[in-house]
């Protein structure tokens, strides 16, 4: 299924119904009166978040969302039908933003989540409620009242525990096929990721979803390569793993190249925890690994941890480390020890 995390849709809740005018036309009753029913409601919008949709896909091929009209009253004081809703449902982590592109309306973060985002229009009232002691007869209905229509953006922001950040080539999908059953596109060449994947990966029986981002390069804030499409998908994680290729030259500059991106892009993201791990240590002696290692604890003033996600080596240190900035999520019960999920220690 394609990936797709914007899109511009049309909403319109229905009209409501007209009043009838009608009076009583019965044998024997020459004054009978006005008996015409009001008319029904519209049909209103609803948007609400469901957790089995991960793209936005559905609405490249429709646009146009129209509740259906109440149903105009009838005689005998029958009202008419209501128009029905319409439900839109969208995935967990939806923000539905104004037409300006700025103002959010709603941010659909939990499943089953539902928001009334366009009412339906009142019915407008027979003339059997204008009868009064003056004008006993009234030929008057009231027409139904329109519904609202507006022009939304829906963009999906993915919710998941961690974020992998880093350049292109970095093996951030690698890792994450590895801790989790996600199976990326995995090749030798920048930029194979061409859209966020998600993974989950338990952890001394806790569950930690990790959300694996196209690599960001210089520039990625101002729309240079993927990096700014994709940097808001990390934007609801509680912490990121970078990830810093080993065999580059100048490891420190592959640091701070991301660091200044996120800090251009949003302050909120620069201030997010982080664990910063050296990758593909398998593919260079254990001296330029020190000495690498060195440099970037030098220059982050953190700690810095090594790792191999191909030879699964320092796996398990990274995910430990994590797991003290994730909201601790039980495994389900119903999930057995001898099932296939993926751990450390397998």
């Amino acid at each position: 299924m394609k990936f797709l995390d914007q899109a511009k849709i049309y909403i319109q809740s229905g009209h409501g119904g007209a009043g009838c005018i009608s009076f009583r036309r019965e044998k024997y009753i020459e004054f009978g009166g006005p008996n015409g029913g009001d008319g029904g409601k519209g049909g209103s919008v609803y948007i609400e978040a469901v957790e089995n949709l991960n793209t936005l896909i559905d609405f490249r091929y429709q646009q146009h969302f129209k509740a259906p009209k109440g149903q105009n009253g009838m005689g005998s004081e029958m009202t008419g039908a209501k128009g029905e809703d319409i439900i839109i449902k969208v995935p967990v982590g939806t923000e539905v933003i104004a037409e300006d592109g700025e103002t959010l309306i709603v941010d659909m973060v939990e499943p089953g989540q539902k928001f009334l985002i366009a009412k339906g229009g009142d019915g407008g009232r027979g003339n059997m409620q204008f009868k009064g002691s003056v004008n006993q007869a009234p030929r008057y209905a009231e027409p139904g009242w329109p519904g609202e229509e507006m022009w939304v953006w829906l963009r999906l922001k993915v919710i998941a525990d961690v974020g992998l950040i880093g350049q292109p080539n970095a093996g951030k999908s690698t890792f994450l096929s590895v801790v989790t059953k996600a199976r990326p596109k995995i090749a030798d060449y920048p930029f194979t990721t061409l859209h966020p994947n998600l993974g989950v990966a338990w952890v001394d029986n806790y569950e930690m979803v990790i959300a694996d981002i196209p690599g960001l390069i210089e520039g990625a804030h101002e729309g240079v390569g993927l990096g700014d499409r994709f940097l808001k998908h990390v934007e609801r994680c509680a912490a990121f793993l970078h990830i810093i290729d080993a065999t580059v030259d100048d490891v420190v500059k592959e640091y701070e190249v991301i660091r200044r991106e996120l800090d251009l892009y949003n302050d909120k993201l620069a201030s997010k925890p982080e664990v910063i791990v050296l990758n593909k240590i398998d593919a260079l002696t254990d001296e330029e690994v020190g000495t690498k290692l060195k440099e970037l604890e030098q220059a982050t003033e953190k700690r810095v941890f090594k790792m191999s996600a191909v030879a699964r080596q320092g796996i398990w240190d990274c995910l430990r480390e994590l797991c003290q900035y994730v909201s601790h999520k039980p495994k389900h019960d119903k999930i057995k020890k001898d099932d296939h999920s993926w751990s450390p220690l397998n």
